[in-house]
Parts: structure tokens; C-alpha cells; sequence
């Protein structure tokens, strides 16, 4: 690795470590990590197909759920595959643009998770509070529309954050200690006074996510009263039971999401290894997970998985 000019406040290119103080692990590391993000292409992909080819399964649920699937996609694939370059050949080097390309993605499409987790969220709770009015409140074009609203958030709250990367200078180091450039990470390596950056991702962060998070306990909240006048106990499971897929979904993404989004910000003490590898949880095991969840726990889907394999099986 050649030496760093320290004269040079805007490298052309920066160096990828991955895990510090694990990097003897890399290469098995990496095997779990390559066959999670396989399973993940596989599961979110199969999924996609499913549901675009049987017309049944063109619910306001299940579109949000393409719509995940599709965010999910690309989040781990802007990442995954520069992690995995690293680990098997040791190349960690990724030029300046490229790097900031990959923390728009990483964070816009996260953001974009986060808000479909919102609509979908919505769609349960219109469907047990209003179950009249469902489809007439829920139609395609509304759908659309949401799907459409959560995507250009995402990519304009997000949007600043290349720029507000690139007119730092960075005269200490090029060196990330990450498997792939988050915006934190490259903030705590430039130069120059940073709090204003750090406000306004900070900020970010809570009329995304937080705001999301916010909104999904209050549609949980309005579905629990609902559920709890109704007359019978297997009614009030059967209504319940159709959220515990967004339930197992929300509880996988927000955990990990969430320790990483605070321990960059405010956990000091907590091992840089620990952080980054519960981010890269965060960026692959969602992905993988989302698919099985729904795949698992919803009978259509179940079915249409079924229906495919039977069909394949050559006859006897």
C-alpha cells in the first residue's frame, strides 16, 4: 500500500480495511457472508417473481413487499461484492467517487426499507381497523403514489449527504476502517469541523427512520385496539395473526439499524468491530430474512412456492 500524501485534502481513492482487529478472520468471514447475500438475491428475486406472475397476489401488501424486495436488492448489492473483493483478494482500494456513489445507495435505499416498512404497516391497519373500505382506500394508484413518495424522499433527504462528503478535506488518512463507506465513517476521517454534517444526518436519520418507527407503534397501537373489542378470542389470533410477518420483519431490520445508527454516533466504548459487524448484519441478514419470513408465514406465497417446485419435478 503506497503512502499517503498528507497534502492531498481529496484523495483520489480510499482504502477499505474491513473488520479491524479481525482480519485474520476475513476469508472465513467472508463464507457466511457470501452465502447469506446469495440466499438473499435468490429469496428476494423468487419472491418478485411470484408475486408478479400470479395476479392473485397483487395486494396492497404484497406490492409494498416488491417494493422491499427491490430496496433490499440493492442495498446489499452496492456492498456485498466490494466486501467480498476484499476479503478474498485484499483489494480494498475504491476510488472517491465511487465511494460516495455507495454511501447514497446504502443510505438512501435504507431509508427507502424504512418507509415501506411504514406502508406496510399502513395497509394492516387500514385492512382490521377499516376492512370495508380496504381496497377502495388502498387501490393501485394510491399505491403508486406512496411507493412514489417514499422513493423521492429517500433520494432527496439523502442526496446532500455525497456533497457534504466531498468538500471535506481529508489530510490525516485515506484509510476507512469499514467494509464499505457509510457516511459516519468517512466523516470521522476528514479534517475539518464536522458538527454541522453531523446535525444534519442526525436529523435525517429522525425524520426517516425515527418518524417511521414512530408511526409504525401507532398503527400497532390503533390495530391492537381494534383486535381486542373483537367478540372472539380465534378472531382476535386470526387478525393478529396476519401482522406477525411485518412484526418478524420490523423486529430483524430496526434491531440492528438501531444499535449501529447510535453506537457511531454515541457509543465510544463500544469495539470498532462489534459496530462494523453488526452493520454489515444490518445490510445482509434483512434481505436475506424478508423473504423467508413472508415465504414461511403467508399462505399465498407459501402456496405459489409450492405450486412452482411441484411443477418442476419432472413426471413420472
Amino acid at each position: 500500500m503506497s503512502a499517503y500524501n498528507k497534502t492531498n485534502v481529496h484523495p483520489s481513492t480510499f482504502i477499505l480495511i474491513g473488520i479491524p482487529g479481525l482480519e485474520a478472520a476475513h476469508m472465513w468471514i467472508s463464507i457466511p457472508f457470501c452465502a447469506v447475500y446469495l440466499l438473499a438475491l435468490v429469496g428476494n428475486c423468487s419472491l418478485l417473481f411470484i408475486i408478479k406472475t400470479d395476479s392473485s397476489l397483487h395486494e396492497p401488501m404484497y406490492l409494498f413487499l416488491c417494493m422491499l424486495a427491490v430496496a433490499d436488492v440493492i442495498v446489499c448489492t452496492t456492498a456485498v461484492p466490494k466486501l467480498l473483493s476484499l476479503f478474498w483478494f485484499h483489494d480494498g482500494e475504491i476510488r472517491f467517487e465511487a465511494c460516495l456513489t455507495q454511501v447514497f445507495l446504502v443510505h438512501s435505499c435504507s431509508t427507502m426499507e424504512s418507509g415501506f416498512f411504514l406502508a406496510m404497516a399502513f395497509d394492516r391497519c387500514v385492512a382490521i381497523c377499516n376492512p370495508l373500505r380496504h381496497s377502495a382506500i388502498l387501490t393501485h394508484s394510491v399505491i403508486g403514489v406512496m411507493g412514489l413518495a417514499i422513493v423521492l424522499r429517500g433520494m432527496v433527504l439523502l442526496s446532500p449527504h455525497p456533497f457534504l462528503l466531498r468538500w471535506l478535506p481529508y489530510c490525516r488518512t485515506n484509510i476507512i476502517s469499514h467494509t464499505y463507506c457509510e457516511f459516519m465513517a468517512l466523516i470521522k476521517i476528514a479534517c475539518a469541523e464536522t458538527r454541522i454534517r453531523r446535525a444534519y444526518s442526525l436529523i435525517v436519520a429522525f425524520l426517516t427512520g425515527g418518524v417511521d418507527f414512530i408511526l409504525i407503534i401507532c398503527s400497532y397501537g390503533l390495530i391492537l385496539h381494534t383486535v381486542f373489542h373483537l367478540p372472539s378470542k380465534d378472531a382476535r389470533l386470526k387478525t393478529l395473526g396476519t401482522c406477525g410477518s411485518h412484526i418478524c420483519v420490523i423486529l430483524v431490520s430496526y434491531t440492528p439499524a438501531f444499535f449501529s445508527f447510535l453506537t457511531h454516533r454515541f457509543g465510544h466504548h463500544v469495539p470498532p468491530h462489534v459496530h462494523i459487524f453488526v452493520a454489515n448484519i444490518y445490510l445482509l441478514v434483512p434481505p436475506m430474512v424478508n423473504p423467508i419470513i413472508y415465504g414461511v408465514r403467508t399462505k399465498k406465497i407459501r402456496d405459489r412456492f409450492l405450486k412452482f417446485f411441484s411443477f418442476s419435478k419432472p413426471l413420472n
